[in-house]
């Protein structure tokens, strides 16, 4: 009996020992668990930084200008559209660029612009050629020497971003030269024609469209 009492008190002993050991080990394991878990969520959905060299190239290369708004959202004319397309196809979507389509048509130079590599067209739009007395349009058109002259004087041999177009001096197609100058959304073209939509993408060229026909030096 004396052994037996001996023995109950001594399990009680060990029992009462162990009990406090094992709890401190199993909180401290779930501790470790849980910061360790926390850290890895916390790791796990931070978003990566945009800098502010990524925003601004976004911004650059997008199109710009109030008449941008008017430009479809879908469909062959949208940005997304004219973007696969070689320029003069892509012009030829747009109805407000229909006068220049024609024009482009009747001077034979539909393949001239669409097989050009890097080139940037300054696009007069439907108002802008609205804005020469009938009779000289008219006689313009029926003059295929003339009419070749300025449209290719609309026509730059390398693709210009909207940076560029701040204070230049571009030669183009038509062998004379033409000047840009502006900042922000706001460009001119030698001081007469303004951009009211820019950084339009074609397959193969940029395209600026202007509210003003350009009139060769």
């Amino acid at each position: 009996m004396k052994i037996t009492r001996f023995q109950r008190a001594a399990v009680t002993v060990v029992a009462a020992v162990a009990l406090p050991l094992a709890l401190t080990s199993c909180s401290s394991d779930d501790g470790k668990d849980t910061k360790s878990e926390s850290s890895s969520a916390a790791e796990d959905t931070a978003a990566p930084e945009e800098t502010a060299d990524d925003a601004a190239g976004d911004t650059a290369d997008a199109p710009f200008g109030p008449a941008c708004a008017s430009v479809p959202k879908t469909g062959p004319g949208s940005f997304d559209g004219m973007g696969q397309a070689p320029v003069a196809t892509a012009a030829s979507n747009n109805p407000e660029l229909s006068t220049l389509v024609a024009a482009v048509k009747k001077a034979g130079l539909v393949d001239t612009l669409n097989t050009a590599e890097n080139i940037t067209v300054f696009a007069p739009t439907n108002d802008a050629f609205a804005k020469i007395p009938k009779a000289d349009l008219d006689a313009v058109l029926a003059d295929k020497a003339m009419l070749t002259k300025i449209l290719t004087y609309h026509v730059v041999g390398e693709k210009l971003a909207k940076k560029q177009l701040e204070s230049g001096t571009y030669d183009t197609l038509q062998k004379t030269t033409l000047t840009t100058a502006g900042s922000g959304d706001a460009y001119k073209v030698n001081d007469a024609a303004s951009v009211v939509c820019g950084n339009v993408p074609t397959a193969n060229a940029t395209v600026h469209i202007i509210d003003t026909v350009l009139m060769p030096k």
